[in-house]
């Protein structure tokens, strides 16, 4: 995040869960620190109230995510590290998306921010947006916050039920089946490994 002076850079860390696609924590600050790092994954780890069940916590190859600070304190978590592979984008698929919408937002500033606080104030709202009101893509138009509570499954069925009353009413309309409103109950860090673990799987990512 671009700062007022020029040259001089925010740094926004971001934990993200891939299952429900929900940021479950996130700090702005004025450098890069392996400390600032685990005191979030700490903070974010109580705030959902884990406990030592096997959570895998994957990021990129940056120095704060590797640091020793940052490796003991996952450690004592019980949170099993896994890093993206050398100069292979795609690794962390689900946060360059959400950096991508981020970054694309119509509400992302033009100009610099003009402060440290600036920069938090925006990223908080954002933050409160993404989570509660966009309907994300990958996880069948429903917000994160609804899938990561839970909730879509009625959701879910309600928009099934709403498309199958629409098609025995006017079946002339459809062509073939309805939209499928299946809830994607495995989702894995990149498709084309299915031995990858689903579910339990948290990205973070300091940029």
């Amino acid at each position: 995040m671009i700062g007022y002076v020029t040259g001089w850079f925010y740094r926004l860390y971001l934990v993200m869960d891939i299952y429900s696609r929900k940021i479950v924590g996130w700090e702005v600050h004025e450098r890069e620190s392996a400390d600032l790092a685990s005191q979030l994954i700490q903070r974010a780890c109580l705030a959902e109230g884990i406990t030592r069940q096997d959570l895998v916590l994957h990021s990129d190859n940056g120095s704060p995510m590797k640091g020793a600070t940052m490796l003991a304190t996952l450690q004592r978590l019980g949170v099993v590290p896994s890093f993206s592979r050398p100069s292979v984008s795609n690794d962390n698929p689900y946060s360059e998306s959400l950096f991508r919408s981020m970054k694309y937002s119509p509400a992302y500033p033009e100009k610099p921010f003009e402060s440290l606080e600036a920069a938090r104030t925006w990223v908080h709202a954002f933050v409160t947006w993404y989570n509660d009101t966009h309907r994300h893509g990958g996880i069948q138009y429903v917000t994160p916050n609804e899938r990561h509570q839970r909730e879509d499954d009625v959701i879910l069925a309600r928009r099934k039920a709403v498309y199958e009353a629409a098609k025995a009413r006017h079946p002339e309309r459809w062509s073939g089946a309805t939209r499928n409103w299946s809830k994607h109950e495995v989702v894995y860090l990149n498709p084309d490994k299915p031995e990858a673990l689903p579910e339990n799987q948290m990205e973070v990512r300091a940029a």
